[in-house]
């Protein structure tokens, strides 16, 4: 296993991998990093995502977790970049249950990359957040990336599309 302490506009991020995939986003700093050119591609990645320059991410990905929680996370990496959708809509669309999708993305091992902060709760409420800050660190991703969108790769159509689900 390979870990990678890296800074972000959020604070330290710590991310893990198995030396095929990135496996876990957390927050905080190992004691130690590891050389590792998954880790090295994830922190660029996430550098150029901070910075308003990607808007999809790009890498191997090992999320640990059952089918179920596997297929809410893979129906997240389909929510555009500035584009959200609701709990009760993916529950619909995966013939679940909101509460069952919200524990999925509470479960979420790769927050940011694999973005649970896209979900929302029925009238736009913002739902949870699991992550470090909570709410606050899921207004703002969502804040970062609707301000990149609106100026970015014509992606508000597609982004106000999604956000019906």
């Amino acid at each position: 296993m390979a870990r990678l302490t890296i800074d972000s506009p959020l604070g330290p991020l710590m991310l893990t991998g198995d030396g095929t995939a990135l496996t876990e986003v957390g927050w905080g700093r190992f004691d130690h990093d590891d050389p590792d050119p998954v880790l090295d591609e994830a922190a660029r990645q996430l550098a150029a995502y901070f910075a308003g320059r990607l808007h999809r991410f790009d890498l191997p990905l090992k999320p640990a977790g059952t089918p179920f929680r596997r297929s809410v996370w893979d129906a997240m990496l389909a929510i555009p970049y500035g584009g959200t959708a609701t709990y009760g809509g993916m529950a619909k669309m995966l013939g679940s249950a909101p509460r069952a999708v919200g524990g999925a993305c509470g479960a979420n091992p790769i927050p940011i990359v694999i973005p649970c902060h896209r979900v929302l709760a029925s009238g736009g409420a913002p739902g949870g957040y699991s992550g470090h800050g909570g709410l606050d660190t899921k207004a703002w991703l969502l804040a970062l990336e609707r301000r990149h969108a609106a100026i970015g790769q014509g992606n508000a159509a597609a982004a106000e599309q999604f956000a019906l689900l």
